[in-house]
C-alpha cells in the first residue's frame, strides 16, 4: 500500500481576544496578557467574553459586511491572511481546486435573534424581516462567504463538531488533500459566539457560566476556584498543501500533520468521559506512529468547568504517566473558549513554540485542583522546554465528540 501525501502548514490568518496576527497572538500568551473583558448582552445584562477587535474591512467591502454575518467576517479575515500569509496567489492558482473547510460550533442564532428581536418592535410584522436572513443562517454560510469573497470555486462548506470543530476543519482539509481531491486547502474554525444571548442563557442556566470580580482572572482552568466557561469569539484558518507541492513552490513550512483522531462518548448530552478522550489521544498517537512519550507538549482542551477539567486530567494522566518530557498547557486561560474555533487557534497559539522552544502557560491558576494535577503543567509562567519537536492538540465538545491532531515539527 502507498504511503499517503504528507499534509504541512503553510500559512494562518487568526483574529482572537488577544491578537490579530500569530506574531501579536503568542507576544500576549507569552506575557500572560489576557482578552476577556466586561460585555453586555441582551436579556442577558452584564457579563463576561473574549471579544475580537480585528480589521474587517481589510478583506471586503462595506455593502458585504452588512449583508453578511459577524462569522463569515471573521471567516474571510482569517482566510485572507492565512492565503497572504502563505503566499498563495490567488490570480495564478486553479480556485476549482482550493478547498474550504471551517468548523462551527453553531451558525444562525445571532441572525435569528437580531431578526426576532427587530419585528418584535413592530408587532410581528414579518414584512420588517430581512430577505438576507436565509442565506445568513444556513450551515454553510462562513465558508460559503469566504468563497464568494475570494472567488473560490472548489469545495467550501462547514463541518459542525461542537467545540472540537477547529479540529475538525484541519483533519478534514487534511484527508481531502490526500485523497487528491484538492490542491490546496484552507481548514480550521470560526466562532461567532458572543453575539447571541441564547448560548450566555444557556450556561447560565445549566452553572456553567464564569463570573469573576477581574474580567482577566475569570478564565481559570485547572484552578480550585475556576466557576465556568468564557464565552468568546475568533477565528483561526490554516493553509495546507501536500508536502510535494509546498516544496515546489519554496513555501515556509510551520508544521507538519501526522496523526489525527476523532472518536464520540455515546455517554452524555454535555458531560465528557475520560475513557473514550483517553481512547482519541491514543488513537492520533498510534495514526503518528508515536509513543506517548514522544510528545512534548499538549495543548488541552479545559474549559475551567469543574466536571471537564478533572475527566480530561484523568485521561491524560492515564496516558502521559509520568513521562518527564510532556508538558501540558491550556490557551483558554488566556483567551476564554471559542467554541468551534478553539482547536485551531490554540494550535496556533503553541505552534511558534517549535521556533522559541517555549511553552506557553496555563494563567490564572492561583491553587491548583489536586483532581487536576498533571506532571508538567505549565502553569502562571512560560517555561523554556529547549526544542520542541511534537504538540499534541485536543478539543472535545458536546454530544460527546472529541478530537486530537499530532503536528511535528517539519523535518525534508
Amino acid at each position: 500500500m502507498a504511503e499517503l501525501p504528507r499534509i504541512v502548514i503553510t500559512g494562518l490568518g487568526l483574529t482572537s481576544p488577544n491578537g490579530n496576527s500569530l506574531a501579536e497572538y503568542r507576544q500576549n500568551l507569552l506575557a500572560g496578557k489576557s482578552g476577556v473583558r466586561a460585555w453586555s448582552i441582551r436579556h442577558v445584562g452584564e457579563t463576561l467574553a473574549g471579544v475580537c477587535d480585528y480589521d474587517a474591512l481589510r478583506w471586503q467591502k462595506k455593502k458585504e459586511l452588512r449583508r453578511g454575518t459577524r462569522a463569515g467576517s471573521i471567516g474571510i479575515y482569517c482566510a485572507g491572511e492565512a492565503l497572504k500569509d502563505a503566499g498563495l496567489d490567488l490570480t495564478r492558482l486553479d480556485r476549482s481546486r482550493l478547498g474550504v473547510y471551517v468548523g462551527t460550533t453553531e451558525h444562525g442564532n445571532v441572525e435569528t435573534e437580531n431578526q426576532i428581536h427587530e419585528v418584535a418592535q413592530y408587532a410581528f410584522d414579518l414584512s420588517f424581516w430581512s430577505h438576507h436572513h436565509n442565506p445568513r443562517t444556513v450551515a454553510n454560510n462562513p465558508a460559503g462567504e469566504i468563497s464568494l469573497a475570494f472567488g473560490i470555486t472548489g469545495p467550501a462548506y462547514c463541518i459542525g463538531a461542537a467545540c472540537a470543530a477547529g479540529n475538525l476543519g484541519m483533519i478534514h482539509a487534511a484527508q481531502m488533500l490526500q485523497l487528491g481531491e484538492i490542491d490546496q486547502a484552507l481548514g480550521g474554525g470560526v466562532s461567532e459566539s458572543i453575539h447571541t444571548f441564547g448560548i450566555f442563557a444557556s450556561f447560565r442556566a445549566q452553572g456553567a457560566l464564569a463570573s469573576h470580580a477581574d474580567p482577566a482572572k475569570a478564565s481559570r482552568p485547572f484552578d480550585k476556584a475556576r466557576n465556568g466557561i468564557v464565552v468568546s469569539e475568533g477565528g483561526c484558518l490554516y493553509a495546507l498543501e501536500r508536502l510535494e507541492d509546498a516544496e515546489k513552490r519554496g513555501a515556509r513550512i510551520y508544521g507538519e500533520l501526522v496523526g489525527w483522531k476523532v472518536n464520540s462518548d455515546a455517554a452524555d448530552f454535555v458531560l465528557p468521559l475520560s475513557e473514550r478522550q483517553n481512547e482519541c489521544m491514543r488513537g492520533a498517537l498510534a495514526k503518528a506512529r508515536m509513543a506517548p512519550d514522544e510528545i512534548d507538549l499538549v495543548s488541552s482542551h479545559a474549559t475551567a468547568t469543574p466536571m471537564g477539567d478533572q475527566q480530561e486530567c484523568e485521561a491524560m494522566r492515564s496516558v502521559f504517566g509520568d513521562s518527564a518530557r510532556t508538558h501540558v498547557n491550556n490557551t483558554k486561560s488566556f483567551i476564554g473558549h471559542t467554541m468551534g474555533a478553539a482547536g485551531a487557534l490554540e494550535l496556533a497559539g503553541n505552534l511558534p513554540s517549535f521556533e522559541d522552544g517555549y511553552a506557553h502557560p496555563t494563567i490564572n491558576v492561583d491553587e491548583l485542583d489536586p483532581a487536576c494535577e498533571v506532571r508538567n503543567l505549565v502553569l502562571n509562567q512560560p517555561k523554556r522546554l529547549g526544542r520542541v519537536d511534537t504538540i499534541l492538540n485536543l478539543s472535545f465538545g458536546m454530544l460527546g465528540i472529541n478530537s486530537a491532531v499530532v503536528v511535528r515539527r517539519f523535518t525534508p
